[in-house]
């Protein structure tokens, strides 16, 4: 695997977000290929990126020719990054993005996201833009991990199902993109196979741990409050109200084909990876 460069050359894969749940899955598949040199940038990776810290910026696109973009929450920096990246000689953009983000209505979820959508499109350089469902990884790893061990799921979807997607299955998308042609222009919607409300994922996840886990329905308010309770900042608790406000209205529900179109393969389904995953007692209470 190789990539090359407008100009003939091989040049760097630069991986924003390194340590992340797709970025240090696609810098593993990216290596495991071999051929181009990939720079794995985080705050605390290899290469030392933060968005805050401007300063940081030039030394990791030294020698890039492709991004990986996963944008911060706050759009601010997006453009002036994009713009300096291209000056650097970044000829490619594979933007980390949400399925639905285009029909979100004036909240904040995704703002940083919308930003990297717009400031790519308009950069000159090739562009692909991946717009995935939430992670199944968002069950065992952070988010929603918590909850899950505690006995009880709550949150406010109203009963509106989402195909969510493997984190492995965006970072197969990403690094096909990033190093075969004829993905240029195009915005890819990543979903799972089938649609599933929380309460069926839930209930998934319950059986394979073999424990009883509640599903709660809540209202927006009262998901605000219990978020507010542990400890959410309220611009955070605010944003993560403002996704199920996208996913209320449907616009996240979308079963789509284009892992399969790009990958020649169906994505993965949760009940297995949730067998997996319970398998190694990451839900046991």
């Amino acid at each position: 695997m190789t990539t090359q460069s407008k100009h003939g050359t091989s040049s760097d894969l630069l991986v924003l977000g390194a340590t992340g749940k797709t970025g240090r899955r696609l810098v593993a598949r990216l290596r495991d290929a071999g051929g181009a040199r990939v720079r794995a940038a985080s705050r605390s990776g290899e290469v030392t990126f933060d968005w805050t810290v401007p300063a940081t910026w030039e030394p990791a696109l030294a020698g890039a020719g492709s991004v990986y973009l996963v944008a911060p929450e706050d759009p601010s920096p997006v453009e002036e990054f994009v713009r300096r990246a291209t000056a650097s000689g970044v000829h490619r953009f594979v933007v980390l993005s949400g399925h639905g983000i285009e029909k979100a209505d004036g909240g904040s979820f995704g703002l940083g996201m919308a930003a990297a959508e717009g400031a790519v499109r308009g950069s000159g350089a090739e562009w692909t833009l991946l717009r995935a469902n939430n992670f199944f990884q968002n069950f065992d790893e952070d988010l929603w991990l918590a909850p899950l061990r505690a006995g009880r799921l709550g949150l406010p979807d109203g009963g509106v199902p989402e195909p969510f997607i493997d984190a492995d299955d965006v970072a197969a998308v990403a690094a096909a993109v990033l190093t075969e042609p004829g993905h240029a222009g195009r915005a890819y919607e990543l979903s799972g196979p089938r649609g599933l409300t929380f309460a069926e994922a839930t209930r998934t996840i319950a059986e394979a741990a073999g424990r009883p886990i509640r599903y709660e329905e809540l209202t927006p308010a009262s998901y605000r409050a219990e978020l507010l309770a542990e400890g959410w900042p309220p611009a955070a608790a605010d944003g993560i109200g403002d996704l199920f406000e996208v996913l209320r209205a449907g616009h996240m529900a979308e079963v789509t084909d284009d892992v399969r179109r790009v990958l020649g393969r169906e994505p993965a389904d949760l009940e297995p990876w949730a067998r997996r995953v319970a398998a190694r007692g990451t839900w046991a209470a």
